[in-house]
């Protein structure tokens, strides 16, 4: 038969003789695929709601606004600049003070034409639109009132019935930053640093003209629909701002700030992905390692019938090329078909995400990464087996351990797991390596999350999210420390039982001269828990606050606003990932410690 097809039949009937290997190699690929895919789609999915809003608001391209009543005519000069096919307004807007259901709250209110605007003629999700009397709040800023159709609010001392709930595609849903007009705050200035006479997080609403003029418009807002949409950002960089030129916003721009949520998600999923792959990393090279060491047989056998290295290491790096394939398809197909979950359009959108389309550029960098994490972790333990003695491997003999004199000297005077324990560990530093890596890692994911929940729970609007926002971002940050979680237990339990395996003759050895099985079990386990104190402390510091500094360069965040954990909840997870550790490594330690001596010899 043709060397390809030998190579694939060897490996897929390795595979087929090790499900359980198989299959947890799967999921630790598939964790890092789907998470990766995750964020890839989730932004192109997330502008749906906007567009579809955009549509059924014919929402305009560039929304133009004037702080002074004698500026009007630039917005007139405006409507007639090149370009511009269609428009609706000037509106005057006035700023008041909104009160409902025993909150006070900053809003901005639109004087409209009972008749349907040509241009952004907001879509009502309830009720009826503006009457003498009647109040039609945005969709977004209803639900975070808790009002509804036919409640009573205030607006500035006046008192309106809300006849409709609605939505726009001019901003932003509540509590977005955006603002029609000049004379807005963000949610990121404090409110005890709040500059008298602006608006904080204002919310939007709509009012008869009649009943706007009452109370005291400041300023006028129009909406310019483009002969090209696409032309939206040059004709506002065509018509610059200045003291007395209208302050112009372009509907890319309110597509950002919509998105934003969106984006963030795709952030946090990204880094949980890389975070992932480098775990996944770790857990294939362990997995590798020691079924190199269960498999050093088979290559002496290959090589025995007339296989070469090249072969030997072919057969050996397929079987996880193969896998790594199937776990990129996997991840592509689930991650597409959550992406929607995690992106529900606020109550300020209309529609929902949908299933977004896959590209084939993410297609091919998932598969891409998939491959790269499965070769990084095969290809030097393949290509070590394969130069490996035909008769040695044959023979199956045990590794002579390394003697380090200062090792030898600490380690006689420590109790007898402790001693064999340290001994286990310096026969093989590479796997110490990766398990402080792996918990390192682990930890430091769990730092960024106590940070982002303590600030989601605390300063929400700080971010500009709603209740619901935040609990998506509470269920993105879920899923990724889930997965986190997972993979990283997953990987104690293949570090330990592949020093199990390594250490099967010397485990032997010691019982033969006297070492007692929970002597032999405490020792497998102890190895791993010392190297999971020291990645603890290593993923608190420098790991955590690394990682943290890196999201917010990413995100561009103000790391002065987070509250970082305590001193007693840094010690718990330190504690508590020593422990945990030692109770994943406890049961494989102790199957190892029962095997026979005269078997195992």
């Amino acid at each position: 038969m043709g060397r390809i097809l030998l190579v694939g039949r060897l490996a897929v009937r390795d595979l087929r003789r090790r499900r359980v290997e198989t299959v947890l190699l799967l999921l630790a690929i598939m964790a890092a695929t789907t998470t990766l895919t995750l964020g890839l789609v989730l932004r192109d999915a997330a502008g749906d709601p906007y567009q579809s809003t955009r549509e059924a608001t014919n929402g305009p391209d560039v929304v133009a606004s004037v702080s002074r009543p004698g500026e009007l005519s630039r917005l007139e000069e405006l409507a007639s600049a090149p370009g511009v096919i269609d428009r609706s307004g000037p509106y005057p807007v006035a700023p008041a003070k909104l009160q409902a259901s025993g909150r006070t709250s900053d809003v901005q209110a639109v004087g409209r034409d009972a008749a349907p605007a040509s241009v952004d003629q907001p879509e009502l999700v309830q009720g009826s639109w503006v009457r003498d009397g009647g109040v039609v709040i945005e969709a977004a800023f209803a639900n975070a009132l808790g009002v509804r159709v036919g409640d009573p609010v205030t607006l500035d001392g006046r008192s309106y019935e809300v006849v409709g709930v609605a939505v726009t595609a001019i901003m932003p849903p509540y509590p977005g930053v955006s603002c029609l007009v000049a004379g807005c705050m963000s949610g990121d200035i404090p409110d005890d640093r709040a500059a008298p006479g602006l608006l904080h997080n204002p919310g939007l609403v709509w009012l008869t003209q009649a009943d706007v003029r009452s109370l005291t418009p400041d300023s006028h807002v129009m909406n310019l629909k483009l002969a090209d949409p696409d032309e939206a950002q040059a004709f506002v960089a065509n018509h610059p701002a200045s003291r007395d030129a209208p302050r112009l916003a372009y509907w890319e721009e309110i597509l950002e700030e919509a998105t934003e949520l969106a984006r963030d998600s795709q952030i946090l999923l990204l880094i949980g992905a890389w975070l992932l792959g480098l775990l996944a990393v770790a857990s294939l090279s362990v997995l590798v390692g020691g079924r190199m060491a269960d498999q050093t047989r088979r290559v002496g056998l290959l090589k025995a019938v007339g296989g070469t290295p090249s072969l030997v290491a072919a057969v050996l790096l397929a079987e996880y090329v193969l896998v790594a394939i199937v776990a990129a398809a996997a991840g592509l197909a689930v991650g597409s078909l959550t992406a929607p979950l995690l992106t529900e359009s606020s109550a300020g959108l209309v529609g929902s995400a949908g299933t977004p389309s896959m590209t084939m550029s993410t297609v091919g960098t998932v598969t891409a990464v998939a491959l790269a994490v499965a070769v990084v972790a095969t290809v030097v333990p393949a290509v070590r087996a394969a130069r490996s003695s035909t008769v040695n491997a044959l023979a199956d003999s045990p590794r002579p351990p390394r003697r380090v004199g200062w090792l030898i000297a600490i380690s006689a005077r420590l109790p007898v797991p402790l001693l064999l324990a340290l001994r286990v560990a310096a026969r093989r530093p590479r796997r110490v390596v990766l398990g402080v890596v792996s918990i390192a890692i682990t930890v430091s994911g769990i730092y960024v999350v106590l940070i982002l929940n303590a600030f989601l729970t605390t300063q929400p609007l700080a971010g500009g999210y709603d209740d619901a926002q935040v609990e998506l971002l509470r269920q993105v940050l879920l899923v990724w420390m889930v997965i986190l979680l997972c993979l990283a237990a997953v990987n104690a339990i293949f570090i330990t039982w592949a020093t199990v395996l390594d250490n099967r003759h010397s485990s032997a050895l010691a019982r033969a001269l006297g070492a007692t099985p929970r002597d032999v079990s405490t020792a497998m386990a102890a190895a791993q828990v010392l190297p999971a104190l020291i990645g603890a402390v290593l993923g608190v510091f420098p790991g955590g606050v690394a990682l943290f500094a890196a999201i917010n360069t990413i995100t561009g965040g103000d790391s002065d606003r987070a509250t970082l954990p305590s001193l007693w909840q840094l010690l718990a997870v330190v504690l508590a990932t020593v422990l945990v550790v030692a109770a994943l490594t406890a049961v494989p330690a102790r199957l190892g410690g029962r095997r026979p001596v005269t078997e195992a010899l």
